[in-house]
C-alpha cells in the first residue's frame, strides 16, 4: 500500500511518501505563502527519487484545515483531481491533529487579529475544540507550556517543531474517509472575510 500525504494548510509544506506505513521519502519545511509554487516541484522530486509514478499511489491523505484560506485549498485541489481521475481513496485529518500527533497537546495556530485556532488533543482525538480563541483567552487557561504546540510564540512560549512526517501515519486510526470527493470543502472556523488576504 503506497500512501501520499500532503499538508499546505498553514506555514509548512509537508509531503510524505509511505509504503505499508514505512517512510520512503518526505519534505517538511517552512513555506509560508509559497506552497503553491513549491508543491509540484517537490512532489515530482520525491516521487522520482522513490521511483514512483502516479499509478503507484493507492491512497492520499491531506489536512482539511483550519488554516490559510488559500493554503488549505492547494493540497486539497491536487488531491481531489488525483483521486477523481485515478479512483483512489482520499482521507483527511485536521491541521490541529497533524500538529499534535498522538501526544496530549494544546495546539494553537495563528488566526490573525490576536486570535488562534485552538484544540486540546490526545491520541489524535479532540478533547476540546477545534475552535477560535483570543490570545488572552489561551493565556488565561494557564495550560502547561510543555504541552503547547504550534504558533506559541504569539503568547511568548517556546515550543518544538512537530514531527509532521511521522504524525501523518501515526494518525491513521483517526483518518476521515471522504465518501464524495466532489463535495469536500476546507474546514473553516471563522467568517470568510477574515481569509481574504491569506
Amino acid at each position: 500500500m503506497k500512501t501520499l500525504c500532503m499538508d499546505t494548510a498553514h506555514r509548512y509544506l509537508v509531503i510524505g511518501l509511505y509504503e505499508n506505513d514505512c517512510l520512503i521519502n518526505a519534505v517538511s519545511r517552512p513555506s509560508w505563502k509559497r506552497q503553491s509554487e513549491t508543491i509540484f516541484p517537490e512532489l515530482i522530486r520525491l516521487m522520482d527519487e522513490a521511483g514512483w509514478v502516479s499509478e503507484d499511489i493507492d491512497e492520499i491523505v491531506i489536512t482539511d484545515g483550519p488554516g490559510s484560506y488559500t493554503g488549505v485549498r492547494i493540497a486539497m485541489s491536487i488531491a481531489k483531481v488525483f483521486c477523481t481521475t485515478k479512483e483512489v481513496p482520499l482521507y483527511t485529518i485536521s491541521t490541529l491533529q497533524l500538529y499534535a500527533g498522538l501526544k496530549h497537546a494544546y495546539v494553537m495556530l495563528d488566526a490573525r487579529s490576536s486570535r488562534a485556532y485552538f484544540g486540546e488533543l490526545k491520541d489524535g482525538t479532540f478533547l476540546d475544540g477545534p475552535c477560535i480563541m483570543t490570545l488572552d483567552e489561551i493565556q488565561a487557561m494557564n495550560s502547561d507550556p510543555a504541552l503547547l504546540i504550534g504558533d506559541t510564540s504569539l503568547i511568548d512560549v517556546e515550543s518544538k517543531e512537530p514531527d509532521f512526517v511521522s504524525n501523518f501515519i501515526a494518525l491513521r486510526p483517526v483518518w476521515n474517509s471522504v465518501e464524495n470527493v466532489h463535495i469536500l470543502v476546507p474546514e473553516y472556523l471563522k467568517e470568510q472575510s477574515a481569509y481574504k488576504v491569506g
